[in-house]
């Protein structure tokens, strides 16, 4: 390697790693900024918090990566044209694309890096990371509670519209449903206040709800009585509610439970989920719409039979269709009740649909999620690529290496695609965009500009000369609009 290349890998490497750190680190404190009520003031060890936001770094590298990659390629080209040693090296014979060669080799590696990245390392993290968010609300029940939501207790289904005071002990507007061995739910407790308390040397936590309503279904021994719903209802004052936690006291904060989220998966495990996932979905819809058509009452007419005895039918040359009002050939005392049947009929129908629909397109935004996220493990190498192609010649055209013009250019880039990104997902997900396309088309739309920027810097043209491109443009739709207010 020659000196100049190694001169111009060095100073990428500074602006790249240092570019790394910073915009983690901004990134790390705007993870704690929202799981900040959820950590502090909880008990847990700082060894616990530490691991909690260790695991989530590598969850950021898809907004952390190509932000610097296009920041450290735009300072230190950007430097290099405003110290004017990029003059001095054109002098020399030595081009734009000479001076990007070893940055192009590095980013290559660093393509494949990131690959590696997003198929190995993020899936473990965010793996362990859920198992240890999970087995930190079993060690602390208080946690467990999410205002808003149902969250399961034990035997207790708890819900509460607000938690408040210390450690989150206060409870609002309590709803619990009980349990019972049936796994029927029997009984709904209401209070408008809560408290719960624990004690580190207890396995057991108190509920203490104020002010409410203790309602519970009353199961009879005679069936004959179970059809009129009997129910005993109750005002109380002060309810305490005991709860054994002693398999939450003793769980293990690094045991690994779950694994089957997309997320958390590789390459391999995706490609083999979607592929189950779209055969079920589409064996789902296949025996729905068989069900439908049996429950139709059309008789399905043997193919087979047909085409081997042509000649055995009949040619019907009369309309075979009764004109006939068949509602009026009931008597009027049934006619109510038969169009009773067919209304119930249709309307039973109407919402099996309904729900079928709903059931649908659960399954198929399940399934492009999957596709997405497929596809993002490898949209992201290319993008960081493409990305650089964009930098490096603009801080050359630029030719500002400080950290003012070039941070806001390279953001304004960097939101525009990652914004993109994020609609286009959006959009992919109940399938009015392709999830393939959904992830490669915000790489697809820079590419022709980083394609245009390496151009116009390789001759040394700024970007000005846009408008000659842009003028015809600009005058056809000037004369449309000169020819509507004319009229």
């Amino acid at each position: 390697m020659k000196i100049l290349d190694r001169y111009i890998l060095k100073n990428f490497l500074i602006n790249f790693l240092s570019a790394y750190i910073i915009l983690t680190i901004i990134f790390i404190f705007q993870f704690i900024w929202v799981f900040i009520d959820e950590l502090a003031g909880k008990g847990l060890d700082i060894g616990i918090i530490a691991k909690f936001i260790l695991y989530n770094i590598p969850g950021l590298t898809p907004l952390v990566l190509p932000l610097t990659v296009l920041l450290a390629s735009l300072l230190t080209f950007g430097s290099l044209a405003e110290n004017y040693e990029f003059a001095a090296m054109k002098s020399t014979g030595f081009s734009l694309i000479r001076a990007m060669r070893p940055l192009i080799v590095f980013m290559i590696f660093l393509s494949i890096g990131t690959f590696f990245v997003n198929n190995n390392l993020i899936p473990a993290a965010e793996l362990t990371n859920y198992n240890l968010r999970n087995n930190i609300k079993k060690a602390k029940p208080a946690l467990a509670i999410t205002a808003g939501a149902f969250n399961n207790l034990e035997s207790l289904n708890l819900k509460v519209d607000e938690k408040y005071g210390e450690n989150d002990r206060f409870l609002k507007n309590v709803v619990i449903h009980k349990n019972s061995k049936d796994k029927k739910n029997h009984t709904v407790i209401k209070a408008k206040e809560g408290e719960l308390l624990s004690s580190e040397t207890s396995n057991i936590l108190q509920l203490i709800l104020k002010d409410g309503y203790y309602y519970e279904d009353v199961i009879s021994k005679d069936p004959r009585k179970r059809d009129h719903y009997p129910h005993a209802k109750a005002k109380f004052e002060k309810y305490i509610i005991n709860v054994d936690v002693s398999s939450f006291k003793h769980e293990d904060l690094s045991k690994i439970k779950v694994e089957n989220t997309f997320k958390m998966m590789n390459v391999n495990e995706l490609n083999t989920a979607v592929d189950s996932i779209k055969k079920g979905y589409l064996n789902n819809m296949n025996q729905f719409g068989e069900n439908v058509y049996r429950r139709s009452g059309f008789i399905e007419i043997n193919k087979s039979n047909v085409a081997n005895n042509p000649d055995s039918l009949k040619v019907e040359t009369k309309d075979t269709l009764l004109n006939v009002d068949l509602v009026s050939l009931v008597s009027a005392k049934k006619k109510k009740q038969v169009l009773d049947i067919a209304l119930n009929g249709v309307s039973n129908k109407a919402n099996t649909l309904r729900n079928k629909k709903k059931d649908f397109a659960f399954r198929k935004k399940f399934l492009n999620k999957h596709i997405i996220t497929l596809n993002n493990k490898f949209s992201l190498s290319v993008a960081c690529l493409v990305l650089f192609f964009i930098g490096a010649p603009l801080g050359a055209i630029i030719k500002k290496g400080g950290l003012g013009l070039p941070i806001i250019i390279s953001m304004t880039i960097f939101l525009a695609y990652h914004f993109l990104g994020m609609f286009l997902d959006n959009f992919s997900e109940d399938g009015s965009v392709s999830p393939t396309m959904a992830s490669w088309l915000p790489t697809f739309i820079m590419l022709p500009f980083g394609i245009y920027l390496t151009d116009r810097a390789s001759k040394d043209r700024p970007i000005a000369e846009l408008y000659k491109y842009f003028a015809p443009i600009g005058s056809f739709f000037s004369k449309i609009f000169k020819a509507l207010n004319s009229l």
